[in-house]
């Protein structure tokens, strides 16, 4: 339960403070806004602030999990959105069901990562871009929050392409209908109401089931997915660079930055706190069960769909799917891809969006809670709202270099990925910010490995936009010498630690006590001492500058070469 009594908030009708230093470290929150604090509202029921019960009963917790269940489920499945379904159908159309492992791959990938963020939510109270400014000092903070609304407009322009194929193949204007669907998203988002938005983003969760007619109405080869499924392998016959290219753009569509900062502050404001945390887990596995399923009924039914046409091995666009589907497997298939493809977009634009005013409000100070009516977070939504209809205005405008800031969008996000994972991974191990919900050794050792995945990925995706003549070999040579620098850095930091470790320069850490873990919440911000940096941590944030400022200046660079040209 939160730990704040009521009548330490701030009053609705002004700017919200940080708690006086005089309250205790067990009765003191860090919550920014007030509105985060009171009666948990979920879509399928409510937890009373003052519920105290012990939910021993299979009901009781069926009752709760119902409550808290959402974020993990809008995260995921907003996460298959135009993009995804682009870059999976590219995947089933030119390559078959060969690429299914990948998804396989990515389930460790993606609850480690959510469930880090899950637990910086519910324990500090605190949106994603604030902790980075607070702990990291106003570079890294403004650094976050400036690419992060760079990156999110430019991803909800493609959610908007996306609708406007969908509109397209079911023969709707398209300028009328993007501009209902942005009027829809905003309108949804700005009731007032945290329970009435959940209850829509849900029900668009719901429409993920057009999927399942398609896929058993394209005839599946069940045996050949199962072998798929586990069995990693290279299409035969294929590009290496092309395929290799393509398994990044799966990585990168599953995994991207706007999940950690959307998770965190919808998660602070659902109320959540970590004696829900078990709640939320089952919450974000159930998210992350959907999002493999559904990817993997993409991949699928176009990989059937279109096996021993001619367009097989030829992928245009998620419209040229639709008309594929249309044509080979029924009319009916086209139509349900199509609303399939409207209904993933709009949660993904909505997800996306409040990412964007979320992080802003946090940032600025500003009061950012959907249980707020516009008129009491005026900034909050006002960002939300201009961030979908400039993205939707972009769209309907002709000749928009709608190819050009996909393309951006895939870059930025490639770059940008693996320092989100890197504060993320600080943050997990901050002793002021997460007490006793500190990562333990193995899930640092993991997520240390992905991080290092990640950034040999980046470098890959974008040198391959920079070169776009890069082939396979070269690709190859850029895996391998990252994958080597990776083995040889880890086993560096080994030796000096032990080193350090054995002349009594570095300090064992106390042990952690985890058994306050339900009713440990993170302090005021104002209360924490700076984080004190090691030298090896200093220098690998240099490091990380470095490299976002090459690769930032070089994506300008080549971005205006494709304009011009």
């Amino acid at each position: 339960m939160p730990t704040v009594p009521p009548n330490k908030m701030a009053p609705p009708g002004r700017r919200d403070t940080q708690p006086p230093a005089s309250q205790t470290r067990a009765n003191a929150s860090a919550v920014l806004d007030s509105a985060h604090i009171g009666d948990i509202k979920g879509a399928f029921g409510t937890i009373q602030l003052e519920d105290s019960s012990a939910q021993a009963s299979w009901k009781a917790r069926l009752k709760t999990l119902l409550a808290v269940v959402g974020p993990g489920l809008i995260v995921m499945v907003g996460d298959n959105d135009a993009g995804a379904f682009g870059t999976y159908t590219q995947a089933g159309q030119n390559y078959g069901t060969s690429l299914l492992w990948t998804l396989l791959l990515l389930v460790p990938v993606l609850y480690v990562n959510q469930e880090m963020v899950l637990r910086l939510g519910v324990v500090t109270g605190v949106g994603h871009a604030r902790l980075i400014l607070e702990r990291f000092g106003k570079f890294w903070g403004a650094f976050s929050a400036i690419d992060l609304f760079i990156l999110n407009a430019l991803t909800i322009v493609t959610e908007f392409i996306g609708i406007s194929i969908g509109l397209d193949y079911l023969g709707v204007p398209k300028v009328g209908g993007v501009v209902v669907a942005a009027l829809f998203v905003v309108g949804a988002a700005s009731t007032g109401s945290f329970q009435r938005f959940e209850r829509v983003c849900l029900a668009l969760v719901a429409g993920s089931v057009l999927l399942v007619p398609v896929f058993f109405m394209s005839s599946p080869d069940y045996g050949q997915m199962a072998h798929d499924f586990v069995v990693p392998g290279i299409p035969a016959g294929s590009d290496i660079a092309d395929v290799t290219l393509l398994i990044i753009a799966i990585v990168g569509t599953t995994i991207a930055p706007w999940q950690l900062f959307f998770q965190q502050s919808y998660v602070i404001d659902k109320r959540i706190t970590p004696r829900y945390m078990k709640y939320e887990r089952v919450d974000l596995w159930l998210g992350i069960v959907i999002v493999v399923l559904g990817a993997a009924a993409i991949i699928s039914f176009t990989a059937f769909a279109f096996a021993g046409q001619p367009e097989f091995g030829q992928f245009t666009d998620a419209g040229g799917v639709a008309e594929g589907l249309g044509k080979y497997v029924g009319h009916l298939a086209g139509i349900l891809f199509a609303l399939a493809l409207i209904d993933a977009s709009i949660i993904g634009a909505a997800a996306v969006g409040l990412s964007t005013s979320y992080a802003l409000g946090d940032v600025l100070g500003l009061k950012h809670s959907l249980h707020r009516k516009p008129s009491e977070a005026k900034g909050f939504y006002a960002a939300f709202a201009a961030v979908i209809l400039v993205s939707a205005v972009i769209v309907v405008i002709p000749g928009s270099p709608l190819g050009l800031l996909t393309v951006g969008v895939q870059v930025l996000a490639g770059v940008l990925l693996p320092s989100a994972t890197v504060f993320l991974l600080l943050l997990c191990n901050d002793r002021q910010v997460m007490g006793p919900w500190v990562n333990g050794r193995a899930m640092n050792a993991f997520t240390s490995a992905v991080i290092a995945v990640l950034v040999i990925l980046s470098v890959v995706l974008s040198a391959a936009v920079l070169f776009p003549d890069i082939d396979g070999a070269t690709i190859l040579e850029i895996l391998g010498g990252g994958a080597a620098l990776a083995v040889l850095a880890a086993i560096a930091l080994v030796v000096v630690r032990a080193r350090a470790r054995a002349t009594g320069r570095l300090v064992p850490e106390e042990p952690v006590d985890r058994s306050q873990r339900s009713r440990w919440r993170m302090p005021p911000l104002a209360l924490l001492e700076r984080p004190q940096l090691s030298v090896a941590r200093r220098a690998g944030l240099s490091v990380l500058r470095l490299y976002l400022l090459v690769a930032m200046i070089l994506v300008i660079v080549r971005v205006v070469q494709l304009a011009v040209a």
